[in-house]
């Protein structure tokens, strides 16, 4: 089975290098695909450094910083085309564990067509994260889940494995939603297309280096689309009653 690590980068210097060491130790088979956004602080030339020493590590460089929507869509375009067999996504600051990344890869071999790593099913969890943080991704989740119909419990986790051709059948490119939107975007094409979604526990970790690109603008604006896209599918099923 032929696998593929999708890495959206934006200043992670202090980290893409240990990262991708960290990721052929773990899944030495893998192709390991950086997309970088033109970050200032050098990570794409890093990347560059180790691509150099693998063929098994590619980079792909962007104009700018588009986002992370943005950014798995390039990677998981490029994965699609050349013919992947499980594509898999995670955060390139240590707060995903690579050494877990075996874990979903070998939930997708079992049948599953996407496995999320899970910090809310029983063995999961998060480490070094104040109260408030972990009520708010708490909250977020229940609220998520309840008003889409979806029966996952960490629908804004980004560590995940997905079987490519379920993968494509959902169209990723046709999306718009960045951030936590474009995560949940993704589980609701896979259940409205009855596709298999398990969740495998994880612990997430708080990054020790560089900055967290999350903003209470995207928080808002994932909640936002996620209430329109639930609202919506409460309309289409009271019409179909009528």
């Amino acid at each position: 089975m032929s696998i593929v690590v999708v890495l959206p980068t934006y200043n992670e210097a202090q980290n893409i290098e240990k990262l991708l060491s960290a990721l052929r130790e773990s899944v030495p088979e893998a192709t390991l695909l950086v997309v970088d956004d033109a970050s200032p602080d050098g990570t794409g030339r890093l990347a560059d450094a180790c691509a150099e020493q693998s063929d098994l590590i590619h980079v792909i460089h962007r104009a700018g910083k588009e986002g992370l929507g943005s950014a798995y869509r390039h990677g998981f375009g490029w994965a699609i085309e050349r013919g992947f067999d499980t594509i898999v996504s995670m955060d390139s600051d240590f707060s995903h564990d690579p050494a877990a990344v075996p874990d979903l890869v070998a939930a997708v071999a079992r049948g599953a067509d996407a496995a999320i790593g899970s910090r809310y099913v029983a063995g999961g969890g998060t480490r070094d994260w104040p109260l408030h943080r972990r009520l708010l991704s708490r909250w977020g989740n229940l609220y998520t889940a309840g008003i889409l119909g979806v029966k996952v419990r960490d629908c804004t986790s980004g560590f995940r494995a997905y079987r490519s051709t379920a993968l494509s059948d959902i169209a990723p490119q046709t999306t718009r939603a960045e951030g936590y939107a474009f995560l949940t975007e993704l589980v609701l094409r896979l259940h409205r297309r009855g596709f298999r979604i398990t969740e495998v526990p994880i612990t997430f970790v708080d990054r020790r280096y560089g900055t967290s690109k999350m903003s209470g603008r995207i928080i808002a604006e994932s909640m936002l689309l996620v209430t329109r896209w639930g609202l919506a599918n409460r309309l289409a099923g009271w019409r179909g009653r009528k």
